[in-house]
């Protein structure tokens, strides 16, 4: 007879034979797999996998045990659950491990483990991988008698060298000695592996500082490089070449700042980016670089807007800061500030003791003399239109920044003059001769692109006679010359005597080409050359627009950045590249002493350089390209003249300065700005919001004053309420929006020790001069800053 007692053993029975039935979780780790391991007191260990030698197979519990062997002295065997276990990779991973037991001492320096990044006496393999272990991480006493082959190369299955990965389909790299094994996808992201007969050559083996330079050089693997020991990265050992924030471990291996990893909670680690664009220099919307400061407008770059995260060129390139760089640095809500980066072993020795990780990098602050650890997300490259800019001069710039401007405007131009000598010297050593080209003398066409010829009965005819004094010549009123028709020898009235054909008979200035000292090969005049005579003709091959774009992406899918494309009108272009003339070699300039005219010569149009000014024998040539830059790898301009843009494509600056005349005497008009170009809260440009309150010219980011959208109406700035209580400000911070009434700017504010100015603590980094506080409310009212 059934009973409710019966009712309950029955379905406690059918529970029991539900869980008997669940499926176990499947197997993650295999016998004889290397895995992390978490058990009894022990930090995170590095351990193989095994088999129980009672039960023969991994335990069938629910929540699956395996069985392993740790590493090292003394050995133990125990059931670790899953939970518990995770991928090896290498010993790199030990700090990134949570920690799940807070009773074991996690410490590297107390523990040893495979790939443990550590010198000492190594075993090595002979098989293919050619590892180096140590004995104790591989588990061994003793080293074995004989040939040595390590569990990868017994097993033939290998690990990834860039994803970690053990896998069959991995290849190895064609250098015998290299040993590193990638998948395809894997090692083709780094741009320096190159295909060798079937096989190809990892990244690991070219310096890649050297190769972002020149990705054709020839010393790109040549010297003692320093490899990263966690992905195929490498330098040349010189500080020249290494990038700043690099760990050495030896004379051969380092690793590489691509493995610093941010600590949550560290102001100093949070990302930042600028907030005006790297190429039209104007705020707005910007697509934001996720591992460096850098924005652009999607429109400057001409690309879609990308999905997930989005690295500018620089930074895919693997473009890194290098020891003595010139960066702008981003400290808390300071502006950015022009330092240098310093060599560790030259910092002192307080600064060196400070907590740093790998990735990181000291710089010294122009102006304070300060150092600080920073890294790749909080810097961006000092310029040269940095150097040559006075904008940042303007009024209400202090003191200790107009120095560190100075400062760094200085040491930029001695570095550059370094760096243009040592490749002068390297190319003089090498005796390096221009890059090839086929000497033509006219234009040739390609394909479509035509050349054309009027007939005689077409040329204009000038009314010049052979016996003026210069028939056509630059002082004759021939009409020809005028309107930029040169004459035709069959046409001219003045016949032999004729003046006007330079193009025709080639009447080219006697030129050189010579090594430049920063701008690669340049050309030079032999003799002097006067204001508006013919210097030579522009020739090359005349292609149209589809040519054009063919030979661009060519030139970009095959890093040939050099271009010698001239526009000749809406559908021809001369491209000097292949074949021309000595004139491809004229450099650009912002000032140049040339320019271009374009020329009608027999009916068809030819470019000619002309002098603009009066030119001496030994000076270099140089005309204004015009260029129109598109994507953010623009061209940084190295003409150094007055009103250099910066960058190629850039129009030239016009310093604009209104005068009054008054009498004889000039006088400048001084403009005060209604409102100030930079946020007050952080020192950047871009999109504003300003304060409506009668004479503050404060702006601010909306996102500085966590604002959701524009305030409407008649709007007031934090600064004029007191942070505590909200009512009506006395006493502000001259570096923040911090301000505070009367009652409560006792101890907040003090006259910093920098620059004398009343400031909160937040701002000055000598900290609050307790013995110069700030006065009292009984003489208050001469530090009181008003707006």
């Amino acid at each position: 007879h059934c009973s409710p007692l019966r009712d309950a053993y029955k379905r406690d029975i059918n529970f029991i034979i539900y869980v008997k039935k669940k499926s176990l979780p499947p197997v993650k780790f295999v016998e004889g797999e290397v895995v992390w391991a978490k058990f009894s007191r022990r930090p995170w260990w590095p351990c193989e996998v095994t088999v129980d030698p009672v039960q023969g197979k991994p335990s069938d519990r629910p929540c699956r045990l395996y069985y392993v062997r740790t590493f090292g002295e003394p050995v133990e065997l125990v059931w670790v659950e899953e939970k518990s276990t995770h991928t090896f990779h290498g010993g790199f991973e030990f700090e990134q491990l949570h920690l799940q037991h807070r009773r074991g001492k996690q410490r590297e320096q107390n523990n040893k483990y495979t790939v443990c990044e550590k010198t000492g006496e190594l075993l090595l393999c002979e098989g293919q991988c050619c590892g180096a272990f140590h004995l104790p991480c591989i588990s061994l006493a003793e080293a074995p008698k004989g040939k040595f082959i390590c569990p990868e190369c017994k097993s033939g299955v290998h690990t990834c060298f860039v994803c970690k990965k053990r896998s069959e389909d991995v290849r190895r790299c064609m250098i015998p000695v290299c040993g590193k094994f990638y998948h395809g996808e894997c090692i083709a992201s780094y741009a320096p592996t190159a295909p060798v007969n079937r096989g190809f050559r990892c990244s690991i083996h070219v310096c890649l500082t050297c190769f972002i330079a020149n990705p054709n050089g020839s010393n790109i693997s040549k010297g003692r490089l320093v490899r990263c020991v966690r992905c195929p990265v490498a330098y040349h050992a010189t500080d020249l070449c290494m990038a700043a924030g690099s760990v050495v471990l030896s004379n051969n291996s380092i690793v590489c700042p691509n493995h610093f990893t941010p600590r949550r909670g560290v102001k100093n680690h949070e990302h930042v980016n600028v907030s005006w664009c790297f190429v039209c220099t104007e705020g707005g919307s910007l697509l934001c670089c996720e591992s460096c400061p850098a924005a652009f407008h999607r429109e400057c770059l001409n690309i879609e807007m990308p999905k997930g995260s989005w690295y500018c060129n620089d930074c895919k390139a693997g473009k890194k800061p290098r020891y003595k760089d010139i960066l702008w640095v981003k400290v808390g809500r300071y502006r950015w500030w022009p330092a240098e980066v310093s060599h560790p072993k030259t910092i002192p020795e307080n600064i060196q003791r400070m907590r740093h990780d790998v990735g990181e990098f000291p710089v010294h602050f122009f102006g304070s003399n300060d150092y600080l650890w920073t890294y790749q997300a909080r810097v961006f490259p000092y310029m040269d239109v940095d150097a040559n800019s006075k904008e940042k001069m303007g009024k209400g710039v202090d003191a200790t920044y107009k120095k560190a401007l100075e400062e760094a405007a200085v040491r930029f131009r001695e570095l550059q003059a370094e760096k243009e000598l040592r490749q002068l010297q390297e190319d003089r050593k090498n005796d390096r001769k221009p890059p090839p080209y086929k000497h033509i003398k006219v234009n040739r066409p390609i394909g479509k692109a035509q050349i054309f010829t009027a007939d005689l009965s077409e040329i204009p005819r000038c009314n010049c006679k052979a016996t003026d004094e210069s028939p056509c010549g630059m002082d004759s009123e021939c009409i020809n010359r005028m309107l930029l028709y040169e004459c035709h020898p069959q046409v001219c009235p003045a016949g032999e005597r004729c003046l006007n054909q330079a193009f025709t008979k080639r009447q080219y200035s006697q030129v050189e080409i010579f090594r430049t000292l920063s701008r690669g090969w340049g050309l030079r005049c032999v003799h002097d050359i006067k204001k508006g005579h013919f210097v030579s003709e522009y020739v090359g091959e005349v292609i149209d627009e589809e040519e054009c774009r063919s030979r661009i992406r060519h030139a970009q899918e095959n890093d040939i950045c050099n271009f010698y494309m001239l526009t000749l009108d809406k559908d021809r272009i001369i491209d000097a590249g292949p074949k021309g003339n000595e004139a491809r070699f004229m450099n650009h300039c912002c000032q140049p002493n040339c320019e271009t005219q374009k020329w009608t010569v027999s009916g068809d149009t030819r470019v000619g350089l002309f002098a603009l000014v009066d030119i001496s024998a030994g000076t270099e040539l140089t005309f204004n390209y015009n260029l129109e830059c598109l994507g953010n790898g623009k061209t940084v301009c190295k003409c150094g003249a007055p009103n250099c843009s910066g960058f190629l494509g850039v129009r030239p600056k016009v310093n604009k300065m209104m005068l009054l005349s008054h009498g004889k005497k000039k006088k400048k008009v001084v403009l005060t700005k209604e409102r100030e170009d930079e946020c007050f809260s952080c020192g950047d440009g871009g999109q504003m919001v300003s304060c409506k309150r009668p004479g503050c010219p404060k702006v601010y980011h909306a996102d500085c004053l966590n604002l959701t959208k524009r305030p409407a109406g008649r709007w007031e700035c934090p600064w004029h309420q007191c942070d505590i209580c909200g009512k009506e400000a006395a006493s502000f911070c001259e570096m923040c929006p911090s301000s505070y009434c009367s009652q409560h700017r006792e101890g907040l504010l003090f006259i910093s020790k920098l620059d004398g100015k009343l400031s909160c603590s937040e701002h000055d980094p000598c900290g609050p001069d307790l013995s110069s506080p700030f006065p009292s409310s009984a003489g208050a009212s001469g530090s009181v800053k008003i707006c």
